[in-house]
């Protein structure tokens, strides 16, 4: 431990310069992660932010809530399924709207009140208890979707006028305001939009459904799928994981932060390489005077946790800070990734210092006696 810290003393700037590359590497690996996290569910949030253990969809929807329709039929022979505790319809669709006097895009989702499909992130306010009565995304409280405020769906058949009563996190459904409203709201929205009178029955996108205490979801989903034509089932992850666009995303996220994660064992590996070899006689004489190879190994090592512990620290700041000029993306500062990150990243430090290791152990301590010089 002395070793290392009057080492690490004696060369300040060359350590401190490591550890400063080291903080920029996985302050990107935190940012990235952020960003992936925030932009999931700026698409997908009100799937992955509702109650119902499963969602069935239409099987030729592909798994996109927007091209799905459920026939009577459908929900009928789904509700009938052993294991399906509670099932109800959730209605989706974009609608135009009027919020803080100015128009804008806005997702409406219909769930049953009461029922499967209500939103699960809760942060101010309450549930809808009545048609007309809606939760919003906390993300747009500042354009007009704020608890209190009245948001109108226009449409060639009219206006309908929705109330906020409550807000939850990351509720978005492709990047626009969401709300989560009654079925009957939804479906009097959609006549709205539609031009339509109440004589046209509007059928739910998706079925929610929560499934009986003890039944795995995936066992609901398989016996859906064996017993009900023309639908395809999914849990709720399923449902998110599989959206249009999410799997894309994730794959391109997936090769950068690879990069990433072998870039920094890579830096800090060659680093230590390098220092090894320009210290090479100083550790060969202290071979030579007694000095254990075990002491060299464990300075190295210790070395190599300092310089990763101070670079962590340093992408903390620094993802803090930054995560402050993209809040509009529903990013946040997540403690839990952040530490597994760099206890990640210190590992792989680690494991590539092995190399370093391997050339300590290999010094020789008659090389000191010789004069010519040390060969690693």
């Amino acid at each position: 431990m002395f070793l290392a810290l009057r080492e690490m003393r004696r060369a300040k700037l060359r350590f401190g310069l490591l550890a400063g590359a080291v903080g920029l590497l996985v302050f990107l690996i935190l940012f990235q992660q952020a960003l992936l996290g925030g932009l999931i569910n700026q698409f997908i949030g009100a799937l992955k932010n509702q109650s119902a253990d499963v969602l069935v969809y239409n099987d030729q929807a592909r798994k996109n809530v927007e091209g799905s329709i459920i026939l009577p039929e459908q929900a009928a022979a789904i509700a009938a399924v052993d294991g399906v505790a509670a099932v109800g319809p959730l209605g989706q669709g974009t609608f135009t709207v009027t919020a803080d006097g100015g128009e804008d895009d806005a997702v409406i989702f219909g769930y049953t009140l009461g029922g499967p499909g209500a939103p699960t992130s809760l942060s101010a306010g309450r549930l809808p208890e009545a048609d007309g009565e809606a939760v919003a995304s906390a993300k747009d409280e500042e354009d007009g979707f704020a608890i209190g405020d009245t948001i109108t769906v226009l449409g060639p058949g009219g206006t309908l006028e929705l109330t906020v009563v409550g807000q939850a996190d990351d509720l978005n459904f492709s990047v626009a305001p969401t709300l989560f409203t009654s079925f009957d709201t939804f479906a009097a929205a959609k006549r709205v939009r539609n031009g339509v009178g109440p004589e046209v029955e509007v059928q739910p996108s998706l079925m929610a459904i929560d499934v009986a205490p003890g039944v795995a979801p995936q066992t609901v989903v398989d016996r859906i799928a064996a017993s009900v034509d023309g639908v395809e089932p999914l849990t709720r992850q399923q449902a998110v994981d599989g959206s249009p666009g999410v799997a894309s995303v994730r794959s391109s996220f997936s090769v950068i932060l690879g990069l990433f994660y072998l870039v920094v064992p890579l830096v800090t590996g060659l680093f230590f390489l390098i220092v090894t070899f320009q210290k090479a006689s100083a550790l060969t004489l202290l071979r030579a005077i007694g000095a254990p190879a075990r002491t060299l190994v464990v300075s190295l090592l210790i070395q190599v946790v300092i310089v990763m512990g101070i670079g962590s620290l340093v992408a903390f700041g620094l993802y803090a800070a930054a995560l402050q000029g993209v809040q509009n993306l529903g990013v946040r500062v997540e403690v839990t990734p952040a530490v597994v990150t760099s206890a990640v990243v210190l590992a792989l430090a680690l494991l590539t210092s092995l190399v370093a290791v391997r050339r300590v152990l290999r010094l020789d301590p008659l090389s000191a006696t010789t004069g010519a010089g040390v060969s690693l």
